[in-house]
């Protein structure tokens, strides 16, 4: 029996990045041999046991063999006979296709080292189009690494969008490639290596229409909605760590494929149809609650915020109520970077001042000078106390306003 340390620990090694996970593989033993030893089995589909001590999983090198469309269609083989290189050929990518013996000595027998050093990220053999989370997967690491796509494997991808394999991801699996991408250092990746590859017409075809549709209300003809979409979400990733921010950044814009298009009325605003998107494809991805509600906001409200100095005192108010910042300011400062990201994610403009945002937020703290406790105790109750309480907070925020030295002098 021997014992190997592969896949991402021993990249991330190399990459001299830190090790979160261990994962080994042991060859040329039996689950029974496992199981006398102490360890646990988990997993029904294969062999994987969990150690003694450390709780690490340990898996017996196997085999795979495609029986069905999807990533659950696999037959598993795994005995003593199974060798390192044929368990290594059955992974996604070379740089995930190394090992380490117990002497810290690296066998990679696809190159994986070579790809790692060039920025590569190359499939590891035909096999790779037999599953379809490796599309999904291959994007997640570019979106980590920022590494290029190898023309072969770039192919591989069209490929298993033209046979329909693509098509077969489950909406699961989908949003959880997805949410650990915006979780990356380049999460604009994930969507450029998508679209290269044919995928992102199949996964998000929302995202993908927006490519070609000029950005002319901007008045940035050379740039268009997709690629401001990649501007944003680079600026984000600036802003915040935060995946549900940079969710609603990704979706922010989906309505302006079809009001560009004049596929609907011009009195219909993008923010409109923009938010029967998000809805739609939050729907369709099972997207959490709480990335679904800050995306919605944002998609409706955004524009809203970069108005805000042409904003009367009581529209502020009634944005305000409708974005629940008072019971929620903490998703209200999410919002506000969401709207600085679209702002910013524009040619020549991503290291302008955002002074929206800063005002919008003392505009709440103003509003919130005004409590519902106070009026209570003047005797307001009702529906009454709820008017007097919007009037108050809009008298507030008009105060606040009027003074300020200048406030449409203000860099906008």
């Amino acid at each position: 029996m021997k014992v190997y340390q592969v896949g991402g620990a021993v990249r991330d090694r190399l990459l001299q990045r830190p090790v979160k996970d261990h994962d080994w593989v042991i060859v040329g033993t039996t689950p029974e041999q496992m199981l006398a030893q102490g360890y646990s089995q988990v997993g029904r589909d294969f062999p994987v046991f969990l150690h003694p001590e450390t709780h690490e999983e340990y898996a017996l090198a196997r085999t795979e063999r495609k029986t069905g469309r999807g990533y659950t269609g696999f037959a598993v083989h795994a005995d003593p006979s199974v060798t390192l290189e044929q368990d290594l050929l059955r992974r996604d990518l070379t740089i995930n296709a190394m090992a380490e013996d117990e002497h810290g000595v690296l066998i990679d027998p696809f190159n994986g080292y070579q790809d790692l050093q060039a920025g590569i990220l190359r499939h590891v053999s035909p096999a790779f189009v037999e599953d379809p989370v490796r599309v999904l997967r291959l994007a997640r690491f570019a979106a980590r690494f920022n590494f290029s796509v190898a023309e072969e494997t770039q192919q591989l991808m069209q490929h298993m969008v033209d046979n329909g394999e693509v098509s077969a991801l489950v909406p699961e699996r989908v949003w959880q490639e997805t949410e650990r991408a915006l979780t990356e250092p380049y999460p604009w990746r994930f969507i450029e290596v998508l679209r290269e590859g044919g995928a992102l017409a199949v996964v998000f075809p929302e995202i993908d229409a927006l490519f070609g549709v000029p950005q002319v209300a901007e008045h940035h003809p050379e740039v268009d909605t997709g690629q401001h979409l990649l501007l944003c979400l680079q600026q984000a990733r600036q802003l915040s760590q935060d995946p549900q921010v940079l969710f609603a950044v990704l979706v922010h814009d989906l309505g302006k494929a079809k009001t560009a298009a004049d596929v609907l009325p011009h009195h219909y605003g993008h923010e409109i149809e923009s938010v029967r998107l998000v809805k739609a494809l939050s729907k369709r991805l099972r997207v959490p609650k709480e990335y679904h509600s800050l995306a919605v906001a944002v998609a409706e409200y955004h524009t809203h915020c970069h108005q805000f100095f042409d904003l009367r005192a009581n529209t502020i108010v009634k944005t305000l109520y409708a974005l629940d910042a008072f019971r929620r300011p903490q998703r209200f400062a999410q919002f506000l970077l969401a709207c600085e990201a679209d702002a910013r994610g524009r040619a020549g403009f991503a290291d302008r001042a955002y002074p929206q945002a800063e005002a919008f937020q003392a505009a709440l703290t103003a509003a919130q000078t005004i409590e519902a406790k106070t009026l209570v105790a003047e005797g307001f109750t009702g529906a009454t106390l709820g008017d007097v309480l919007r009037q108050r907070q809009t008298l507030a925020v008009k105060t606040w306003r009027e003074s300020l030295a200048d406030p449409s002098s203000t860099e906008r």
